[in-house]
Parts: C-alpha cells; sequence; structure tokens
C-alpha cells in the first residue's frame, strides 16, 4: 500500500488545510477529508484542489459532509446523520494519500469517540501542524503528549506563520519530536507561492524517512 499520513493539528484554523495542499502535490498523491462540517463557501477539499493544482480524480469525496460549521458530533445531529466508523477507514490509493481530519485532535466525531481514537485505530503516522503563535507551546505539548498516551506515531511538527524560533524550539524539544519545517504567512496565496514556499522549507524526502517518534 502506498504511503498514507494524517495532516492533524492543535486546534481549529492553523493552516492544515494549506499545509496538506502544499504536501500533496509535492507528493503527487490523493487527498481525503473525511468529515467536512459546514458547507458555505469554499470547503477544505475545495480550496486543496485549488491549491494543490491537482486533477479533480486527486480529491476523494468526503465520507461525511454536513451543513454546520461544528464540531462533527454536533453537525451531524443537527442533519440527522449518524456517523458510523466503517465510513471512517481510509481508502487505498494508487499513491500517497493525505488525510485532513476536522479540527483539533480531540474533537468529538460522536458522543462516544474522539478523532483522536480514531487516529489510533487507524495506526497512521501524523503530522502535526502548530501555528507560531502565542499558546503554541501549551497546545502542540499537549497535543503531542495526547499522540504519545496512544501509541499514534509523530513523524515531527509543522509549524505555520512567522518565525518564532523559541517557540519551535522548546515545542520540539520537550515534545520529543522532529522540526520539520516552517511554513510562512503567503500573501497573495496562490498555487505556485505555495509551492515555492513549501520546497523552500521542507523536504519531502525526510518527512517519508523519519521514524515516528515512539509512545
Amino acid at each position: 500500500m502506498s504511503v498514507q499520513i494524517v495532516i492533524a493539528g492543535t486546534g481549529t484554523d492553523v493552516g492544515k488545510t494549506v499545509f496538506a495542499a502544499a504536501l500533496v502535490r509535492a507528493l503527487d498523491g490523493f487527498y481525503w477529508k473525511p468529515i467536512q462540517a459546514g458547507l458555505n463557501g469554499e470547503t477544505d477539499s475545495q480550496s486543496v484542489a485549488r491549491l494543490s493544482g491537482l486533477d479533480a480524480a486527486r480529491i476523494l469525496p468526503e465520507a461525511y459532509r454536513l451543513s454546520t460549521p461544528a464540531s462533527p458530533h454536533v453537525a451531524a445531529e443537527i442533519d440527522h446523520m449518524e456517523i458510523t466508523i466503517s465510513k471512517l477507514m481510509p481508502p487505498r490509493t494508487q499513491s500517497a494519500l493525505i488525510i485532513e481530519p476536522a479540527g483539533g485532535l480531540a474533537v468529538p466525531i460522536t458522543r462516544k469517540l474522539l478523532q483522536i481514537d480514531l487516529l489510533a485505530q487507524w495506526k497512521l503516522p501524523v503530522v502535526l501542524c502548530a501555528k507560531t503563535e502565542l499558546g503554541t507551546i501549551n497546545h502542540s505539548l499537549l497535543s503531542i503528549e495526547a499522540l504519545k498516551r496512544r501509541a499514534i506515531p509523530i513523524l515531527g511538527v509543522a509549524f505555520v506563520g512567522d518565525e518564532n524560533v523559541d517557540s519551535q524550539r522548546t515545542i520540539c524539544e520537550m515534545g520529543g519530536v522532529r522540526h520539520l519545517g516552517r511554513l510562512p504567512y503567503i500573501r497573495p496565496l496562490t498555487p505556485d507561492a505555495l509551492h515555492r514556499a513549501f520546497a523552500l522549507n521542507f523536504n519531502v524526502a525526510d518527512i517519508l524517512g523519519l521514524e515516528a517518534s515512539g509512545p
């Protein structure tokens, strides 16, 4: 089976969709958003399609499309839908699959299952996306601890935002994880500008070749 990588975040709006778009283009792979909560405006799958420039067939359909921009368990209840784990198993693809869950790790998928517990069932390697802004040390270290407690392999942390050397160093040293690189804010955010920024700040071979950190 081709490599499968989960792009997780320390919270919502940390930049993991943009990072996922850059990585899936670099790998010439497939992208899958298992649950989309919120359908007004551009969805994450549509953003990745636009920013990656990949063929539409490389953007796999979501397992669930929920109308309300909220935690999946609430959004599903509003839509009178029941989320079942069997529909959330990663699909097989011909090349690398980049998976982007909704929101942060402790987001409830149902009233009995957190997103991180689903990741524990998958046992797939995770790239943790974290902002470089104030508060990132706390959010990042808690996320790393939660992943390690469940023996979920961590490829490393991809930072998003302006340079913050001390925060980035502190997170990686105290969390015992790899610093994969930092994606700066890109204005205007275009497919070519994203591709160039990713190539300058990340090494795909390193991401794929790293050994995951232990629990």
